[in-house]
Order: C-alpha cells, then sequence, then structure tokens
C-alpha cells in the first residue's frame, strides 16, 4: 500500500535517502569527473563563449558574430576546410575499404594465423605519429628517399613530393592510406567470425556464390562495425594535424593547410583566441553533421 500524502517523505528527505544509498558511487566517479569537468567541459564552454568574442593577449570584449562573418571571407579558412574534406574523403574510404579487405583475408585462417595477423596489423596503432611522420618525410626526401629512389629505377624522378603545392596534400594523403588500421582490421574480423554459419550454409542450399554470399550476407550484417568505424574515423580524418604538423607545417603556401592546423595557427601564432573557437565550433558542428548523416543511414538493428 502507498503512503498516504501525509507520511508520504518530502523532495529533501527523498534526496537525502538517495544519497545515502548511493553516496559511496559518486565518491568513486568523483575524481574522474572533476577531471572531465576541469579539462574537457569547462573548455568546451569557454571556447563556446570565445567564439561569439574578440579574445587577444589584451583582454576580451563581446563581438557577437563577426568571428563567423570574418571566417566566410578569408580564402585561407576555405581552402583549408577544402583540404580537410579532401583527406577526411580519401582516408575514410581507403581504410574502410583495406580493413574490410584485410579481414575478409585472414578469416579463412586457423586462430593462431588470425591473431597473428591482427597483432601485426594493430601495431602500428601503438607507434607515435611522430615517429610515422619522421619516417614519411624520409621516404619523401626529394634526394635519397625511397619513392624516388623506386622511381630512379625507371627512369623518372625525382619528385619534390612534400615542397610541391601541386601534391603536398596528396603525398599526405598517401602517407596515411598506405597503413591499414588496426582497429578496423580486429573490429571487421571479430564481427565476420560473429556471423552464425548457418546464414551460409542455407545459401549455399540456395545455390548462391561466394560473391553473392558476400554481398546479401556479410556486408548487410557488418553494418554496426561499418557505421563504428566510419564515425570514427571521420572524426580523425577531421582533426589531422600532427601528420601535417611534423611533414609540412601546413606549406608550401599553406596546400596543406587544414582546420585543425589553422585553429592553432590561429590561437597560437596569431593569438587571436575568439577566431580560433569559432573556427573550432564550425569544426565541430560540421563533424556532428556528418555524423548524424552517417547514423542515419547506416544505423540498422540487425542482431546475430
Amino acid at each position: 500500500m502507498s503512503a498516504s500524502p501525509a507520511t508520504r517523505p518530502g523532495p529533501l528527505a527523498r534526496v537525502a535517502r538517495f544519497w545515502q544509498r548511493n553516496k559511496w558511487s559518486y565518491f568513486f566517479i568523483a575524481p574522474s569527473m572533476i577531471l572531465f569537468s576541469v579539462f574537457i567541459f569547462f573548455p568546451v564552454i569557454q571556447a563556446f563563449l570565445f567564439a561569439f568574442q574578440k579574445v587577444d593577449l589584451r583582454g576580451s570584449s563581446w563581438v557577437g558574430l563577426k568571428n563567423f562573418t570574418d571566417l566566410a571571407s578569408s580564402k585561407l579558412f576555405w581552402a583549408s576546410m577544402r583540404h580537410t574534406v579532401i583527406y577526411a574523403f580519401f582516408v575514410v574510404v581507403a581504410w574502410i575499404s583495406s580493413s574490410l579487405a584485410v579481414a575478409a583475408l585472414i578469416q579463412p585462417l586457423a586462430n593462431r594465423a588470425q591473431a597473428l595477423f591482427r597483432g601485426a596489423f594493430y601495431l602500428p596503432n601503438v607507434i607515435s605519429i611522430i615517429v610515422i611522420s619522421l619516417v614519411w618525410i624520409w621516404i619523401f626526401h626529394p634526394e635519397f628517399g625511397f619513392f624516388n629512389y623506386l622511381l630512379g629505377l625507371f627512369g623518372l624522378g625525382p619528385v619534390l613530393w612534400l615542397q610541391n603545392p601541386d601534391i603536398a596534400l596528396w603525398a599526405i594523403v598517401l602517407s596515411t592510406v598506405l597503413i591499414v588500421p588496426g582497429t578496423g582490421v580486429v573490429l571487421y574480423s571479430a564481427a565476420i567470425g560473429a556471423i552464425p554459419p548457418e546464414l551460409y550454409e542455407a545459401a549455399e542450399v540456395e545455390g548462391a556464390s561466394a560473391f553473392r554470399k558476400w554481398v546479401s550476407i556479410t556486408i548487410p550484417l557488418l553494418k554496426p562495425t561499418t557505421l563504428y568505424l566510419m564515425v570514427i574515423y571521420t572524426i580523425a580524418g577531421f582533426q589531422i594535424f600532427e601528420r601535417v604538423y611534423i611533414m609540412t607545417g601546413g606549406g608550401p603556401i599553406n596546400s596543406t593547410m587544414t582546420i585543425v592546423q589553422l585553429i592553432y595557427q590561429t590561437a597560437f601564432s596569431d593569438f587571436n583566441y575568439g577566431r580560433a573557437s569559432a573556427e573550432a565550433l564550425i569544426l565541430f558542428a560540421i563533424i556532428a553533421t556528418a555524423s548524424i548523416i552517417q547514423f542515419k543511414f547506416l544505423s540498422t538493428d540487425i542482431e546475430y
């Protein structure tokens, strides 16, 4: 029987009872919540407010949408956005395709062989991107780089991979897509292995070819994994910074300038924190929009 209105505890009593029952849970998560608030939540809120202000080393003043209107007329901003979109598009397509292809190739192998290949492809993930970028600088070196050495064997080159404004961005894209992402290989391999074999057996009874089974069974059932990888790879593609910063610094002639590189330059070279915050806010909106579109077209309720 429920308590009568006269005997029902008031809001403060219910809060006190809830706190008494769950206080230790909040004590355990308090350190993580404090760190999250100090280093993520409050800086994000502050950046949002800075986007509508003129903020420099002398102080701040409210300017409304001026930072955004200035960006709308900035050729460098639009060039940086174009470079970022090009990089993200080719990297996402290449990483999804290569991860799926490698996972499909190692799936018929024995369990130990699969584990060996998964570890081999995942190993580059634990190597610093700075080290990888330095290696690629050597590979692209105009005089003694490995790529120009290969071209020299056929009487071609040398090519100024990172010094030519027309191809520098494509060289950075090439240095990224040639690395098969270990995360995608591991996740796709696990997802393919979890597909019930009865589905393939039923398809064989119906006379389906290997290609038909791949298109009609494997690909549709991998949509949840594909969605996850596409979202995280899109975010990684739009947030490209270290590779560009190390390999070209945004040059030559801003031909490899990306949006995050521009945010860094605007904030820490030009000390225009308001405009940098506006750039970051636009980047957030673009990534959020891309993620929503991906969820709309790739989300599924398939379970197996």
